[in-house]
């Protein structure tokens, strides 16, 4: 099977044409990794949950854990552009070969005992084989949705930390930061070691209330067992002001660490990625890291897509994009502060155009709201299978919403119509969906990283 065969028997996956279930479709994964002779048997690790700043946090988490001079792998979800950005050692997408190699021993399994699963459950899975093919016993995975339910928990890490609770995924996980909460927390098993990033009270107790039902946990929490202060470093990067960040936690104190992604809230992500990190040297898996190399590994992370500011031209137009994939209303007004920003320093004279897409059960109001209501916004779909149609999230705006809006039928021709907006030398936001993100990426012609 190649890459191209892998792209389109997931995209059948999606469809579930026999109809099977969601839960039988979940179970499945357990079956699917014993067919396969348990590839995740001997890794170790962490299993990164939470409604927001999963990504940053696993791209921090690799970076601290590479400079033990271990290997590690990674499982980003969603990719942006490609489906192999899903596997990644080192922090590098593999190959579409090792790619399609790997997904073609998992298909053959699903093929062979007849084990129709949820596409996260092959994301699992490929990733699993993959790392048991390059021999890679450390892993950082991020779960796609839930916790305990979530594809990548059957990985059986034994690190497990909660980033932040919000309300998103309401129709699967439940309509309140507690429900949400539990779902998410319940990931923790017996001799689990947990670390809880900053939750809100609500999110806090029903976090609580479920580790209290499990045996022989460890368990740090930023305020209490972890914390963390930012100061400027005195300089800018190549994507922005960067900051110097020192983390403490019961194991150690970090000084002087580098959080080049952009955004206070990148410091908060970036500490319990740290924490996380002293978690598994506590645990014995990965050594004591350098000092030196814990700055240098760190100060090289990049995530894409988020707040990634790209100069560009599109056609005759020349101007900026920037990108970020937010899709739910914390985390728009978390970013919030940073596309304002980049607004007041544009130097252009217009205002920044929003060029918007989100899946069908979204709170477009309440995502847009953290935004100027005047900028002009442009409403598009990407071909995700639940992507909202234009007119639809044109419906769903405020009535008096005073700036002006138009619709466009895909990405690319969304791209056109935010830059004609936008004037020359004028400031794109693309936000509101990572597929949305990914297309406008390939659309630019910025390869997967």
């Amino acid at each position: 099977m190649d890459y191209r065969m892998c792209v389109d028997t997931l995209a059948k996956v999606h469809e579930n044409p026999g109809g099977v279930p969601r839960t039988v479709r979940q179970a499945n994964v357990s079956r699917l990794l014993e067919a396969l002779g348990r590839p995740e048997r001997g890794l170790r690790g962490m299993l990164v949950v939470g409604t927001n700043g999963k990504g940053s946090t696993c791209a921090f988490a690799v970076s601290a854990v590479a400079a033990t001079g271990a290997r590690v792998g990674s499982m980003p979800s969603p990719h942006l552009q490609e489906l192999r950005e899903r596997i990644r050692i080192d922090g590098v997408p593999v190959t579409r070969a090792a790619y399609a190699a790997a997904f073609s021993e998992v298909w053959r399994a699903v093929e062979g005992h007849d084990l129709p699963v949820l596409p996260q459950g092959v994301h699992a899975a490929t990733a699993a084989v993959h790392f048991r093919r390059a021999g890679v016993a450390l892993a950082v995975a991020e779960a796609s949705i839930g916790g305990s339910r979530a594809a990548a928990a059957e990985l059986g890490l034994d690190v497990k930390v909660v980033t932040g609770i919000g309300l998103d995924h309401t129709r699967l996980l439940g309509t309140s930061l507690a429900e949400i909460a539990e779902a998410k927390v319940a990931a923790a098993q017996d001799g689990d070691h947990v670390v809880l990033g900053r939750l809100d009270p609500e999110a806090s107790t029903a976090a609580e209330r479920v580790l209290e039902e499990r045996a022989g946990l460890s368990v740090w929490r930023v305020g209490h067992e972890i914390r963390y202060t930012a100061r400027p470093a005195g300089h800018d990067g190549p994507r922005g002001p960067v900051a110097l960040v020192d983390v403490s936690t019961p194991r150690a104190v970090h000084r002087d660490l580098p959080c080049p992604l952009p955004g206070a809230h990148q410091h908060h992500n970036l500490a319990v990625a740290i924490a996380s990190m002293d978690a598994l040297v506590g645990r014995g898996h990965i050594q004591e890291p350098d000092g030196d190399r814990l700055r240098a590994r760190l100060a090289g992370t990049r995530w894409p897509g988020r707040l990634e500011l790209v100069e560009t031209r599109l056609g005759g137009w020349t101007g900026r994009l920037l990108l970020e994939g937010a899709t739910n209303p914390q985390g728009v007004a978390t970013v919030a502060p940073e596309i304002l920003r980049h607004a007041r320093g544009d130097g252009h004279g217009g205002p920044p155009v929003l060029l918007f897409a989100s899946m069908d059960d979204k709170d477009v109001s309440g995502m847009l709201a953290p935004l100027p209501a005047d900028w002009p916004l442009v409403l598009t779909r990407t071909d995700a299978p639940r992507a909202a149609d234009p007119a639809a999230l044109r419906a769903r705006l405020a009535p008096d919403r005073p700036g002006p809006c138009v619709t466009a039928e895909d990405t690319r021709s969304a791209l056109h119509r935010a830059a004609e907006l936008a004037g020359p030398g004028g400031l794109v936001v693309v936000i509101g969906s990572l597929r949305l993100v990914g297309e406008s990426r390939t659309a630019l012609g910025l390869p997967p990283a």
